[in-house]
C-alpha cells in the first residue's frame, strides 16, 4: 500500500466517522443520558484527530482537540447535552468534514473566520458543568500533548520492528510516533539500531531502526491498535497492556537474542516498568515466583487493571499465532472482533458489471448457436453455463447494492435544520432502512428525495397552532419507507400533514394554462400537475421553496432512472409521494419485437399484454390513432413511423405491445414478437442523446443490435400529440 493509497484510507474513514458522528449527535437528543452514545462520539472525534496527527494535518488535529475536550465533559456527565449544545455540534463536525476536505494550505478567510466563532462557543461550553453551571472559561490550546502525568499504574509497553520496505510504501515511522503521542504520554523511547549496516551497505530507501516504547495512557487496548492499522503488515508490533503479569513480559522477551534481551530488561527497570526484583528473576530466568503478579508493584501499580483489561498482550504481526493459549498470557488475534470487509473501489465494481455484462452477451450467443446447430451434449452444456453465468450475473450485481438507510440517514439531519427554520416540531420516522438498491441508484436518488422532503416539511406539515386546531397532536411526522417489490424497490415519502388542495392546484393550473376550464381530470391527472415546469401554489417564495423549481426536475430524474413517482393524497390527512425504481439500472428483463429488419427491447416490467392487430383493423384506426381495447380508448405509436424504419413494406400482419407507465396506456404497433430476453444496457452515447424514445442498446444472442425502449419518454411523447390535437380542436370548435 503507497501513501497515496494510505491517504484515501484516511480521508474515507474520516468522512465515515463523520457521517457516524451526525447520525450519534442526532441520536443523543432523543436518548441524552445514554453512556454508549456518548463513548461512541468520544471514539469518532479522537481517531479522527489521532489520524490526523499521524498525517501532519494540524488543522484539524487543532479544532478537534477541542471539540474532544468538550465531548470528554459530556461523557464524563459534567455538561448536559442541551438543544443548544447539539446545534454548536453538529456545526462544529460540519466543519471538521471541510478541514478533512481542504488542504491545509489554501483555508479560506471564510472557514478561519467560522472557526474561530465555533472556537467561542466551544469554549463557552468548556467549563459549565450541570452542577454550578459556571460561566465560561478559557478553553485549553489545541496542542497534540496535553495528556495528565505519569501514573505507573497506566504503563503501556510497545515494542516496533519496522520493515525495510516501510519508506517504499509512504510511510514515515515518526508519524505513529506523533500519532501515539495522542493516546497519552510519552515516558520513554529507545531507539533499536542494532540492524544498522556499514555506511557503505546502506540504503537510504531502506528503514533500518525499531523503537521501545514506554506509554503512560489511559486508552483503552482498542485505541492503541488503532494507532498502527495502517502499518500492521509493514512491522512487527508487540502490546503489553498495564498490569501485565511478569510471566507475559518473559514470553516476549523469549524470541530475542540474549545481549538484546538484557538490553531490553534493563530499558524495562530503568523506565519503571518493573521493579528491581523482578529485573533479577528476568535476567535470571527463574521467575516461577513473580510468573502471575503484576509487574511494577514497587511503583504502586494498580492490580485491578490487569483483571479488567481484555488483553495484556497482543502482538499484531501473529495474529494467529497462540489463538487456543490464556488471554492474559499469550498473543491474541488482533481482528477478530473486526468485521472482515474489504474496501473496493467502486470503479473497479463498475468495471466488473460491464465485464458480466459482455458475458451475458457472449452466453447469449453460446446458447442460440447450440440450439440452432449443436447436438444434445451441446445444448446440455451451453444450458448449463448459461445457468452459471445467471448467478455470476445475480453474484455481481449483489456487490453493488447497499443498504438504503444510509442516504435515509442523512435526512435526520435536514429535517432537525428545516424544522428549526420553519419553526415546526416535526419527527422523521425511517423505516425500511435495511433495504438494499444499486449504489448507482442511491446516489442519484439523493437530490430527489431531499427536495421531496424539504417540501412535505414546507408544504406538507403544518404549525403547532394549526395542527392543534384541526385535532391532531403538535408534532408533524415525516415517513420515509422503502420495500422491495418484485424486481423493484419502492420509496415512500409520506407526511401527516394538509394534503393535496385539488381546486387550487386547478386553479393554479387554469392560470397558466396548463389546462382547460371544461376539462375532466381525476384525481391521479390533478396530481400529476404539481411536476409541471414551473408549477407551484405556494403563497410566498421562501427559501425552501415556492419558485415553483424542482418538481419538474425531481419527476425527471426518476424518470432518467427508468423509475415512477406516485401522488397520493387526502384532504387534512396528508400526502404520500411514491416512487417505484429497478433495482439495478446494468441489467433489465425485456421484451423483444421486431419491426421489418429493426430490433427493440421493450422493459418487461413496462409491458401489460399483447395483441393482434388485424389488417381490416389497421386502416381505420391509422385515420385516428387509437383503437378500442375492451371499452377502453388505446393510443399507438406505429414505431415503423416514429423511428422511421427504412424499407419498412406496408400491409404485413402487425401486433400491438400494450405498455403502461404511471397509470397511461399507450400501444406499440410492432411485427413480430419474439419473447423475454435478459438485456444487458448499454448506453448510445453523446451522440445520441437528442433522440427521444431510446434508453441505451444492446446485443443480442445472434450478434444484432437492438435498441431498448424509453417508455416514460414514449408516452410523454403521446400525451403531447394528443394534447396538440384537443387544443385544435377546441380552437374550431370556437
Amino acid at each position: 500500500m503507497n501513501l497515496d493509497q494510505v491517504l484515501q484510507t484516511f480521508y474515507d474513514e474520516s468522512r465515515e466517522l463523520l457521517v457516524d458522528m451526525e447520525i450519534i449527535l442526532l441520536d443523543l437528543e432523543f436518548h441524552p443520558e445514554d453512556r454508549e452514545l456518548k463513548n461512541a462520539l468520544f471514539r469518532c472525534v479522537h481517531t479522527i484527530k489521532g489520524s490526523s496527527g499521524m498525517f501532519g494535518f494540524d488543522h484539524v488535529v487543532g479544532f478537534t482537540h477541542v471539540v474532544e475536550n468538550i465531548l470528554d465533559r459530556l461523557r464524563a456527565d459534567d455538561l448536559e447535552y442541551s438543544r443548544d449544545l447539539a446545534q454548536l455540534l453538529l456545526q462544529s463536525r460540519d466543519h471538521i468534514k471541510n478541514l478533512v476536505d481542504a488542504d491545509q494550505n489554501a483555508i479560506s478567510m471564510e472557514m478561519k473566520t467560522h472557526e474561530a466563532q465555533l472556537l467561542g462557543g466551544l469554549e463557552a461550553y468548556h467549563q459549565v458543568s450541570t452542577d454550578t453551571q459556571s460561566g465560561p472559561a478559557e478553553v485549553a490550546p489545541a496542542a497534540v500533548n496535553s495528556e495528565p502525568a505519569v501514573d505507573g499504574s497506566k504503563l503501556w509497553h510497545i515494542s516496533l520492528r519496522f520493515d525495510g520496505d516501510v519508506f517504499r510504501h509512504g510511510m514515515d515511522p515518526l508519524g505513529f510516533i506523533r500519532f501515539l503521542q495522542t493516546a497519552g504520554e510519552i515516558v520513554s523511547l529507545h531507539t533499536l539500531t542494532r540492524s544498522l549496516p556499514d555506511l557503505a551497505d546502506m540504503d537510504p530507501e531502506s528503514c533500518y531502526l525499531g523503537f521501545e516504547i514506554t506509554l503512560d495512557s489511559s486508552a483503552s487496548l482498542d485505541d492503541i491498535r488503532a494507532i498502527f492499522e495502517f502499518v500492521e503488515t509493514l512491522c512487527e508490533i508487540t502490546i503489553i497492556a498495564p498490569g501485565a503479569a511478569l510471566g507475559v513480559y518473559n514470553q516476549w522477551l523469549e524470541k530475542f537474542a540474549d545481549d538484546e534481551r538484557e538490553e531490553l530488561i534493563d530499558w524495562l527497570l530503568q523506565d519503571g516498568e518493573i521493579s528491581g526484583q523482578q529485573h533479577s528473576a528476568l535476567k535470571s530466568g527463574d521467575i516461577e515466583l513473580w510468573v502471575n503478579d503484576p509487574v511494577a508493584n514497587e511503583q504502586g501499580a494498580n492490580d485491578s487493571i490487569a483483571s479488567t483489561a481484555e488483553d495484556v498482550l497482543v502482538n499484531l504481526s501473529e495474529l494467529r499465532s497462540d489463538a487456543s493459549a490464556d488471554k492474559a498470557s499469550a498473543p491474541r488475534d488482533a481482528s477478530a472482533s473486526r468485521t472482515q470487509y474489504i474496501r473496493v473501489p467502486a470503479d473497479k465494481l463498475d468495471q466488473l458489471i460491464s465485464l458480466v455484462g459482455e458475458l451475458v452477451i457472449s452466453s447469449s450467443s453460446v446458447v442460440v448457436n447450440a440450439v440452432k446447430g449443436g447436438d444434445k451434449d451441446t445444448r446440455e452444456a451451453a444450458a448449463n453455463m448459461s445457468l452459471l453465468v445467471d448467478d455470476i450475473r445475480d453474484a455481481a450485481l449483489d456487490l453493488r447494492m447497499v443498504p438504503i438507510g444510509e442516504c435515509f440517514q442523512r435526512f435526520q439531519r435536514i429535517v432537525r435544520d428545516v424544522s428549526d427554520e420553519l419553526g415546526k416540531d416535526i419527527y422523521l420516522s425511517i423505516h425500511g432502512a435495511d433495504t438494499e438498491l444499486d449504489k448507482s441508484l442511491v446516489e442519484k436518488i439523493t437530490d430527489p428525495l431531499t427536495h421531496l422532503v424539504r417540501n412535505a416539511c414546507d408544504h406538507g406539515l403544518e404549525n403547532a397552532e394549526k395542527r392543534l386546531s384541526r385535532g391532531k397532536i403538535a408534532q408533524g411526522t415525516l415517513r420515509l419507507n422503502a420495500y422491495h417489490q418484485a424486481s423493484h424497490v419502492v420509496i415512500e415519502i409520506s407526511d401527516d400533514g394538509n394534503g393535496l388542495d385539488r381546486e387550487r392546484i386547478r386553479s393554479k393550473a387554469l392560470e397558466k394554462g396548463l389546462i382547460h376550464a371544461d376539462q375532466v381530470l381525476s384525481d391521479q391527472e390533478i396530481f400529476n400537475l404539481i411536476f409541471e415546469p414551473g408549477f407551484s401554489t405556494a403563497e410566498k417564495v421562501t427559501n425552501l421553496s415556492g419558485r415553483g423549481v424542482g418538481m419538474d426536475v425531481v419527476k425527471k430524474s426518476i424518470q432518467a432512472l427508468r423509475g415512477s413517482i406516485e401522488v397520493l393524497s387526502e384532504p387534512g390527512e396528508g400526502s404520500t409521494f411514491r416512487l417505484r425504481l429497478p433495482l439495478t439500472l446494468a441489467i433489465i428483463d425485456g421484451f423483444v419485437a421486431s419491426v421489418g429488419k429493426a430490433v427493440y427491447v421493450i422493459p418487461l416490467e413496462a409491458v401489460v399484454e399483447c395483441i393482434e392487430f388485424p389488417l381490416e383493423e389497421q386502416l381505420e384506426a391509422s385515420k385516428h390513432q387509437f383503437i378500442n381495447l375492451r371499452g377502453e380508448v388505446l393510443p399507438f405509436i406505429p414505431l415503423h413511423e416514429y423511428f422511421q424504419v427504412p424499407g419498412y413494406a406496408q400491409g404485413r400482419r402487425q401486433n400491438i405491445v400494450v405498455v403502461n407507465h404511471s397509470g397511461k396506456k399507450v400501444g406499440l404497433v410492432v411485427d413480430e414478437l419474439h419473447g423475454e430476453h435478459q438485456t444487458v444496457i448499454k448506453p448510445l452515447g453523446k451522440l445520441f442523446a437528442h433522440l427521444q424514445g431510446l434508453a441505451g442498446s444492446t446485443i443480442m444472442g445472434n450478434g444484432q443490435v437492438a435498441l431498448v425502449l424509453d417508455v416514460a419518454a414514449l408516452i410523454q411523447q403521446v400525451s403531447i400529440v394528443e394534447e396538440d390535437k384537443f387544443s385544435s380542436k377546441r380552437k374550431q370548435f370556437h
